[in-house]
């Protein structure tokens, strides 16, 4: 992706570095966004309404998050990349493995996405901490928003004690069958 301008006070190879790894995290939301749509159609069982209400308050969440950091690559110069065949080329990860199973099935494997979606996040700002503190700001925000949306998560999969019926899962299908076995 080419990068035509930048900020004033920020050198052009800066931004075009800033901008190729906010567009990970472009893709990365806008999976997320898809995922959790994707839950919200296939939940089932006990929980069913409040779950299926949450997930939307999350989606209008991470569709923000997308647009402003899409805003941010065409601010850096840049051309932000939304387009699905662009998005499956890049991105690092599998799909989401679960289709229509209970409430805690989806909650397990969404605990585990929220993990490396929060995890890539934290990583990416401190990549671009030291060349663009308002790209930064702009990541550091959204990271603190997903926090809390894992934390309403884990919520629903912790014991009184605070553990985690998901605690050890290797993987999206370990932990949605360790959340059904606790709920």
């Amino acid at each position: 992706m080419e990068y035509t301008f930048a900020p004033a006070g920020m050198s052009g190879s800066d931004a075009a570095k800033v901008g190729h790894a906010l567009q990970q995290r472009l893709d990365s939301l806008i999976d997320l966004t898809l995922t959790l749509k994707h839950i919200h159609w296939n939940l089932v069982g006990p929980g069913f309404i409040g779950v299926h209400e949450l997930m939307d308050v999350q989606v209008v969440g991470t569709r923000l998050f997308v647009d402003a950091i899409a805003e941010r690559i065409a601010t850096l110069g840049g051309t932000p990349q939304g387009v699905p065949g662009g998005l499956v080329s890049r991105r690092t990860w599998d799909d989401y493995s679960v289709g229509r199973d209970v409430v805690a099935a989806h909650l397990g494997a969404l605990d585990r996405v929220y993990d490396g979606v929060v995890a890539d996040h934290r990583r990416v700002i401190d990549t671009v901490g030291s060349l663009d503190p308002v790209s930064e700001d702009l990541l550091i925000g959204q990271a603190g928003k997903l926090e809390q949306y894992q934390w309403l998560i884990r919520a629903h999969l912790q014991n009184t004690s605070g553990e985690l019926s998901t605690a050890g899962a290797e993987s999206e299908e370990d932990a949605a069958a360790k959340a059904s076995a606790a709920g």
